[in-house]
C-alpha cells in the first residue's frame, strides 16, 4: 500500500533551509499543478515505483492493491509530505486545494514506456486517462 512521510528540513541557518526530499534511483521527474476538486492518476503501474512530493496545497491520496480492490486506504497529504507508491498499487489523488507537486518515478516517460507500464484503474470517481484504458 501507499505510505506518506513528512519530510522536514535537514539543515537550517540564516540563509534558509535545505530539505532532502528523496534518495534513490529516479529516471523521471515532473512538476505538476492541480486545481481544487480535480482527480489525478486513477491507475496503477506494473513496474514503476512512484513518489509524489507535495510542494503546496492539500490532497487526499487513495489506493488499493490491484488484486484486492476492496482493501482501500486514504491518507491526507500536506505540503512537505512524500507519497511512496510501489508497483501494482492502484492510486488516485483528489485535490482539496490548488496544489503543486513533484512526481518522481523509476522509469523514463518517453517513447510510450510510461503508457506500456500504466493501466487505468478506478480508485475514486473522477478523471480516467482514456489512453490508459486497456
Amino acid at each position: 500500500m501507499e505510505t506518506v512521510t513528512h519530510i522536514g528540513p535537514a539543515f537550517t541557518d540564516d540563509r534558509g533551509e535545505i530539505t532532502n526530499i528523496f534518495e534513490g534511483t529516479i529516471e523521471h521527474i515532473a512538476i505538476i499543478t492541480s486545481k481544487k476538486g480535480t482527480v489525478r492518476a486513477n491507475h496503477y503501474h506494473k513496474h514503476i515505483h512512484q513518489y509524489i512530493y507535495l510542494v503546496s496545497g492539500l490532497a487526499e491520496t487513495h489506493c488499493c492493491e490491484v488484486n484486492k480492490p476492496e482493501n482501500k486506504s486514504m491518507l491526507l497529504v500536506k505540503p512537505g509530505d512524500l507519497i511512496n507508491t510501489p508497483p501494482m498499487i492502484a492510486h488516485a489523488q483528489v485535490f482539496l486545494e490548488d496544489s503543486v507537486f513533484i512526481a518522481l518515478s523509476t522509469q523514463k516517460r518517453h517513447n510510450g514506456k510510461y503508457e506500456e507500464d500504466t493501466t487505468a484503474f478506478k480508485v475514486v470517481e473522477g478523471y480516467i486517462n482514456p489512453e490508459l484504458v486497456k
